[in-house]
């Protein structure tokens, strides 16, 4: 089997108020967003995970080293965040009256939107596609029982369960919810039958919760 392990990064001190942090936004990790990261490394410490692999971003990879615990640590542009263009670092108040009809038209499908004259949900579809596929090479390659940690970002995580899990793209942001340092796990069996989402953007290992808790 392959399962795979996704998180965002944690909070950051850009994260409030909530902004559209992109591919050239400056963020580091806050203390809570450390704690964070380091609440999911206690939870997966009994659990064998065969690579990590993370978003070449700093706030991406700093989650990523303190989450490994020591592992090493692969970055892979293909998980960056969303380039948000000209929305880079504006609130949601601020893009709406900035770009209003822009704004109406993501909300509606923002699979084939460039936001902000930048990317659009397709082409990150694209990019973690490509990710995904080479995962798929390699676990059938090596054969047996592989996990993987990947970490990524709000919009590129969503696009990545939507592109997994056969939602229409244009609803993966209305269809999942991904929060700063949370977990959702998908399982894959065999590669024909695409894979099982075993636990959703769970957040107990922030209350304390350790160990494995999926199937």
């Amino acid at each position: 089997m392959l399962t795979l392990l996704l998180t965002r990064h944690g909070h950051t001190d850009r994260s409030e108020s909530e902004r559209y942090l992109g591919q050239n936004s400056r963020a580091r990790l806050t203390e809570r967003g450390r704690a964070d990261a380091a609440a999911l490394a206690r939870r997966l410490e009994g659990v064998d995970i065969t690579r990590v692999i993370s978003s070449h971003l700093e706030r991406a990879l700093e989650t990523a080293g303190i989450v490994a615990a020591g592992r090493p640590v692969e970055a892979d542009p293909r998980l960056a965040e969303m380039d948000y263009g000209q929305w880079e670092d504006l609130t949601v108040e601020e893009i709406e009256r900035q770009f209003p009809l822009d704004y109406a038209r993501y909300e509606n499908d923002p699979s084939t939107l460039h936001v902000g004259g930048a990317e659009n949900g397709l082409q990150v579809a694209a990019r973690v596609g490509s990710l995904l596929g080479e995962l798929l090479d390699w676990w059938e390659t090596e054969r047996g029982d592989r996990t993987c940690l990947l970490v990524g970002h709000a919009s590129v995580n969503r696009v990545l369960l939507a592109y997994c899990l056969g939602t229409p793209l244009a609803d993966y942001r209305r269809r999942y919810q991904v929060d700063w340092a949370s977990l959702t796990v998908l399982r894959w069996a065999a590669r024909r039958d695409g894979p099982q989402l075993l636990l959703a953007n769970d957040l107990a290992h922030v209350r304390g919760l350790r160990g494995v808790t999926w199937a």
